[in-house]
């Protein structure tokens, strides 16, 4: 039967990492629509994603919408509807999703759903989870929920590194299931490599290179709690002072509202930017001095770029940043968070990154016609 792939998306870092799958799609001939589920919610930030990421516009565009960032049930429960009307229109062989956001939950169990039903609607789609098998083991988090059920219902789980393998397998997902691919990350750094290395972004910003720190901040367990949003934003700016390193920080449209909310003022030695473009946020992340994030995807690339990190969570689903010397887990109260950053200031900077040789794209492909 002839391959017909759907790919189902809602966020910048899942475009980011479904990029080179899309490329490697396109190159090769293979059938496949993309889906975007409106879940990041600025049409304009998207675009230009696609745009640098060389991505068609998507196939479908579904701007699903929550009446509060609270409301996961009803958030999750739309995208489901309206991705179940369109994989039921559009019968694809195989469904990939990419993560641990809403979007992969909802395209996760309609998935499922639809294959206990092959009788009733005439096809049997498979379900694949890339970027599978990740887990800080704290339910208080939305995505390690939603992680853990895409993986258990998945039908192929693209797990990033042998360690991430080894936690399915702890969960007694069986082996057949699991493929070590590498991280998609590394084929999107490699494929804009270049235009990183010749962007303007710096210049723009007027950042010498290394002489400042790149800060980002969005997860609700920290940017919707006051004592947690403040106290991280103390030991940042407490950092700074210290060292004499000057901190730049591109606003998420969520934290921002959340500042707004809880008045809130940006200390003085954090300079506050709008959000960057995909080149022009790795052009200002490879060339600071150190990262403070509660991104997972931020300590990846910040890995890959060989930039001390300081994850700003109790936790980590990356735990390989930190075996191999790139990361530290401080927490959110300022005392942690200051000493992390002093300790990874005077880390040598000699790691090797832990996520692949950057053909994850084409191994996840092959995987899937294959199987």
């Amino acid at each position: 039967m002839e391959k017909r792939i759907a790919i189902v998306f809602g966020t910048r870092p899942e475009i980011i990492k479904f990029s080179s799958i899309i490329k490697h799609c396109r190159e090769q001939g293979i059938g496949f629509f993309t889906v975007h589920t409106g879940q990041h919610y600025s049409r304009e930030m998207g675009k230009i994603f696609f745009e640098q990421l060389g991505l068609p516009e998507p196939d479908f565009r579904l701007s699903v919408k929550s009446s509060a960032p609270f409301m996961q049930g009803e958030h999750t429960g739309k995208m489901m509807q309206e991705i179940e009307k369109l994989l039921l229109r559009e019968k694809p062989t195989d469904v990939l999703v990419e993560g641990d956001t809403n979007t992969v939950l909802a395209g996760a169990l309609v998935t499922a759903k639809i294959a206990t039903v092959k009788q009733l609607v005439s096809f049997r789609p498979r379900l694949g989870h890339v970027e599978a098998c990740l887990r800080s083991y704290d339910r208080s988090m939305p995505e390690e929920t939603n992680r853990v059920i895409a993986d258990h219902v998945s039908d192929l789980l693209f797990a990033p590194t042998e360690q991430a393998r080894e936690n399915g397998l702890k969960e007694s997902i069986a082996k057949e299931k699991i493929f070590v691919t590498g991280n998609t990350i590394v084929d999107a750094l490699q494929m804009v490599e270049k235009r990183v290395q010749s962007g303007n972004a710096l210049e723009e910003l007027k950042l010498r290179s290394g002489r400042y720190a790149l800060l980002t901040l969005h997860r609700q367990e920290n940017v919707d709690v006051r004592e947690r949003l403040h106290s991280i934003l103390k030991g940042v700016s407490e950092f700074s002072r210290k060292h004499g390193i000057k901190v730049v920080w591109p606003v998420h449209p969520r934290t921002k509202k959340m500042l707004g909310k809880f008045s809130i003022a940006i200390p003085k030695e954090v300079r506050a930017v709008k959000p960057l473009g995909f080149l022009e946020f790795l052009q200002v992340e490879k060339n600071a001095a150190i990262v403070l994030t509660d991104s997972g995807g931020v300590q990846e690339e910040s890995c890959i770029f060989r930039v001390p990190c300081v994850t700003l969570r109790e936790n980590t689903e990356r735990p390989e940043t930190v075996q191999v010397g790139a990361n530290i887990v401080a927490g959110w109260k300022p005392e942690g968070i200051a000493e992390a950053a002093e300790k990874m200031l005077s880390r040598k900077r000699k790691w090797q990154q832990p996520f692949g040789n950057g053909k994850a794209g084409k191994k996840i492909i092959d995987i899937v016609l294959r199987e």
